[in-house]
């Protein structure tokens, strides 16, 4: 269902059903926009606190959607560039889709040692944890809470709260609101008709807007910045997502390009990463999971027996799915083999982060 109705939030063409879908959603959209808006307007009025942290620098990166734009690349580009330049850096986050009960903060990496699995501390946080070695990953329903400990047990002089323009109890230096060039913003629709979690004149909060490219042509997404430039008067930037290989998720050796495969994935946009895996890969079948999904010795027996139907020797998925489903194909004797796709984000992040 969840899928289903993702699928909807974006489809560029809506057939009949879809259309009479979103016109009903729409009736609960109003109470949802009502009850955001009450809620901005008390935090624009000061009635609801923030929380600040005084020599410390806190930035926010969010999208004004549900669903993938790049955000966990590029917070990992961000939390690496600091960490070049000497700073102590932590990345806070709610921990959405892990087993760990979040309302006190959870130690998934100190910035030496990795605590706990990727079912445990959720896809993202964990997969941050092992992109940012010398970075500390904390989860924790408060942000404000994460941040308090980043600081005082920690030191860091940098926090970054992952997947928070929502969260507005914390107070930030930079407002970081990344957009996907392709998806845009969906129908427009706030939810549960549409993909938006707040509305447009939101943006204002923002002090640079990050369009994000997941494909090789920069063209289109290029003229995308323009327009949100002219639409929304920010400071525009653009982050190129490029998948530099495919790697055994055991062996760490790469898959040669050409090979046969069956993708998978559960991500907010599975499109975009299958674009991806066509651009080098003959991708043969795909199987597509809901976004965060947690998985079962029984997906991963489905995956093993789509692949043997279809006498394919490769599965292909994302970095974050690899590690949920890593320990749990590793109790199947098959002689099929798993690759991850390995993203990088490239973006100016001086330029980003000091953009006002």
């Amino acid at each position: 269902m969840k899928l289903f109705i993702s699928k909807i939030h974006y489809e560029k063409n809506p057939n009949l059903l879809q259309k009479i879908l979103v016109y009903f959603l729409s009736i609960f959209e109003i109470f949802y926009r009502i009850a955001v808006a009450v809620r901005n307007f008390c935090y624009d009025k000061k009635i609801l606190k923030t929380s600040n942290f005084k020599n410390v620098i806190v930035i926010s990166t969010g999208n004004l959607t549900t669903g993938g734009v790049g955000k966990t690349p590029f917070t990992a580009e961000l939390a690496n560039y600091y960490t070049k330049n000497y700073k102590k850096v932590a990345v806070i986050s709610r921990g959405y889709g892990g087993t760990l009960e979040n309302k006190e903060v959870n130690v998934i990496s100190d910035g030496q040692k990795i605590n706990f699995s990727a079912k445990e501390s959720g896809d993202e946080p964990f997969w941050l944890a092992t992109n940012c070695p010398s970075v500390v990953i904390l989860t924790c329903s408060s942000r404000v809470k994460a941040a308090r400990m980043a600081v005082d047990k920690y030191n860091c002089n940098i926090i970054i709260a992952d997947d928070a323009f929502q969260h507005r109890k914390l107070d930030r230096n930079s407002n970081l609101l990344l957009v996907d060039s392709k998806n845009k913003f969906g129908n427009n629709h706030l939810l549960p008709a549409g993909p938006l979690r707040e509305s447009f004149k939101e943006v204002k909060r923002a002090t640079a807007i990050v369009v994000t490219n997941k494909s090789l042509d920069d063209e289109d997404a290029l003229k995308y910045c323009d327009e949100i430039k002219e639409r929304f008067h920010k400071p525009v930037f653009l982050c190129k997502m490029i998948p530099e290989r495919a790697f055994n998720i055991y062996t760490n050796e790469s898959l040669y390009q050409g090979a046969s495969v069956l993708a998978f994935c559960a991500i907010g946009q599975p499109k975009e990463f299958f674009n991806f895996v066509q651009e080098d890969y003959y991708m043969q079948s795909i199987v597509e999971f809901p976004d965060h999904h947690s998985y079962s010795y029984q997906d991963v027996e489905r995956l093993i027996k789509i692949a043997e139907q279809n006498n394919l020797n490769f599965l292909i998925t994302t970095e974050k799915d690899a590690v949920k489903i890593k320990d749990i194909f590793s109790n199947f004797k098959t002689t099929i083999k798993v690759y991850a796709l390995k993203l990088r984000a490239f973006a100016d992040i001086e330029d980003i982060v000091n953009a006002r």
